[in-house]
């Protein structure tokens, strides 16, 4: 039997859907707490032995990017690799890396002081939307429609303090249709995609209110997914997408989904498509 350890935070409906797919399949699923964890740095502790990959499926960013980090050191498999969590984790190093790779994606800019995010802003365009660089959910994601918002908000990251809000991370607003698309990547193909339509707010996340419906995968979807995923490193993923009126732009690569809310409109058996790589990874079949 296969044994898998999955690491968590706090199981929600995800870690619960996969623990049931993990069942149906025979294999071995163990839940084990990030907050209780203590790793080494030589070597790895005797209660991460014995396991044949991991899936990390932690919360907080930080808290996940030195897990992976400790568990690659131990010569053990994760999923998704550490690489592939800062590459997503990073919205900045995302974007750069889809705009390297050709992947169509919202102007965005970075600037570090207050005059310098102004123009950056300004670069933007306006209506803009200013988002942290690390951060999920659409927490603190806001749009500037006029130079005297811009200059609120900014005044708001300066207050808050803290390294990343030091950091302005500008983006072009693009004017979707009332909706976005999330694909959901697994090994080398789009295996589920839904709508996520918000009527009263630009933030379309499930988590701010928006709706889920499902999205046929179309050429398109499947294309500029795979050059995404390719552009981050693959694995299990989410990729966001807006349909401009130039066709799909991706603005956001996400390392650990959520999709407790799209398993039913879409269906499809996302926690199972995961499970089966997760397996396939243990077995070095990918």
């Amino acid at each position: 039997m296969v044994k898998i350890g999955l690491i968590w935070s706090r199981i929600r409906n995800d870690e619960k859907m996969l623990m049931d797919a993990a069942q149906r399949r025979g294999v071995e699923l163990v839940p084990i707490d990030d907050r209780e964890l203590v790793l080494p740095v030589h070597q790895a502790p005797k209660e991460l032995l014995g396991y044949d990959a991991f899936l990390e499926r932690g919360i907080s960013y930080w808290t996940s990017h030195y897990v992976t980090m400790a568990l690659e050191q131990y010569g053990m498999q994760c999923v998704n690799p550490h690489r592939v969590l800062v590459n997503c984790g990073d919205k900045a190093l995302t974007s750069m890396l889809l705009a390297r790779h050709g992947v169509p994606t919202p102007r965005t800019y970075l600037a570090f002081e207050e005059e310098s995010s102004m123009r950056a802003v300004e670069q933007a365009g306006y209506p803009a939307v200013l988002k942290p660089v690390v951060g999920s959910w659409g927490r603190l994601i806001a749009r500037a429609n006029d130079r005297e918002t811009a200059g609120a908000l900014l005044e708001h990251k300066r207050v808050l303090g803290g390294p990343q809000h030091g950091i302005t991370y500008a983006q072009e607003f693009v004017d979707k249709p009332g909706r976005d698309i999330r694909a959901f990547w697994v090994g080398d193909r789009v295996v589920a995609a839904i709508y996520r339509t918000n009527d009263q707010h630009f933030i379309t996340n499930t988590a701010q209110g928006g709706r889920a419906s499902a999205c046929f995968v179309t050429e398109d979807i499947q294309r500029i997914c795979e050059k995404a995923a390719r552009a981050v490193g693959g694995g299990v993923l989410a990729m966001d997408l807006m349909e401009s009126g130039d066709g799909l732009v991706c603005h956001e690569v996400n390392h650990t989904m959520e999709f407790k809310n799209s398993v039913a409109p879409t269906g499809v058996d996302i926690p199972g498509h995961i499970i089966d790589f997760v397996v396939d990874v243990a077995k070095g079949r990918v």
